[in-house]
């Protein structure tokens, strides 16, 4: 049973991303880049599940896509889909590594995305998965993400998200995820 948990941890992941990506026959629109923005995060306190052994920083770049899937009423506000991906680097225990997340997910809030409220769940890659103490198990990670963020100046936006990264037990259950809190400057488009 214990070999069987783990594929259907992933499974249940690759359903998850081939739903939010499956075509819907109305309401479809074309993929654009919605925002190209820089992140930068800090690690809390403990992760979900499991204490941290070190404290953790990521900087990255991020790149939002709106997916063609949503339905908005006529004031305007409504649901959504996107598609979030990030390069950069992870540091932790005076080491970095790289890291690329892939996080497709479903926005909440309005069509001129004035604000919006995001949820997501996906993967990341890493190309260091032992910071000091801390073993992330290996380079396959998964990532949930939860955040808001709002237009402030024309094509200026800010945005808070909070991201959890951790194997979901596929390495074993010596490895440990990280919790971050990651504040975005971006550019809309």
């Amino acid at each position: 049973m214990k070999k069987l948990f783990p594929s259907l941890t992933s499974c249940g992941v690759v359903c998850l991303a081939l739903c939010i990506l499956a075509p819907w026959p109305s309401r479809a629109e074309d993929t654009r880049l919605m925002s190209l923005g820089l992140r930068m995060g800090i690690s809390g306190s403990s992760p979900i599940g499991e204490e941290e052994q070190s404290d953790f920083q990521q900087y990255d770049v991020v790149a939002t896509f709106a997916l063609p899937w949503g339905s908005y009423s006529q004031s305007g506000w409504g649901v959504g889909t996107r598609f979030l991906g990030s390069a950069g680097a992870l540091t932790g225990a005076g080491e970095t590594g790289f890291i690329a997340t892939f996080v497709p997910g479903i926005s909440l809030g309005s069509k001129d995305r004035r604000i919006s409220l995001d949820i997501g769940a996906g993967f990341a890659l890493l190309s260091d998965y032992r910071f000091g103490n801390q073993n992330f198990g290996g380079p396959f990670q998964l990532v949930a993400n939860l955040g808001i963020s709002v237009a402030v100046y024309k094509a200026l936006g800010l945005g808070y998200q909070f991201q959890h990264i951790s194997d979901a037990g596929i390495y074993g259950s010596d490895s440990r995820g990280v919790d971050l809190h990651m504040f975005e400057v971006s550019y809309r488009y």
